[in-house]
């Protein structure tokens, strides 16, 4: 099944509050990604249709095996190009805002090609 580049982000960021915070709550993921409280709503009602989180019943929110699989994936693929770009003299900001980007999009055999090259294959 392909999951859409919206929901990858919503998991990346449930990933990275989950790191920040120890939990994940929907106002958190609404203030990283800079969407509203109804737009997290309607996202996380996919995403546990898909089986790709859960909610408690205080609204904290769960990445399941597969959610947390896809997230890793994807903030991995972001860390890892966000350095990349930066390195070869991209200002931080706008490096990370072209990872996010790209990363959604790179071929599997591309972003290996970058890793071996930055020397993390």
């Amino acid at each position: 099944m392909k999951i859409q580049k919206a929901s990858e982000d919503y998991l990346e960021a449930m990933l990275m509050m989950q790191e920040k915070y120890g939990y994940i709550r929907s106002i958190d993921v609404a203030e990283q990604l800079g969407v509203k409280k109804p737009s997290v709503s309607y996202a996380t009602k996919r995403l546990r249709e898909n089986g790709y989180i859960t909610m408690d019943e205080k609204g904290l929110i769960s990445l399941t095996d597969s959610g947390m699989e896809i997230a890793r994936r994807i903030y991995k693929r972001h860390k890892l190009l966000t350095e990349f770009f930066v390195h070869l003299g991209v200002d931080e900001k706008t490096a990370r805002e072209d990872a996010c980007k790209i990363e959604h999009d790179i071929s599997e055999k591309t972003f290996n090609a970058i890793c071996h090259h930055a020397g993390r294959a």
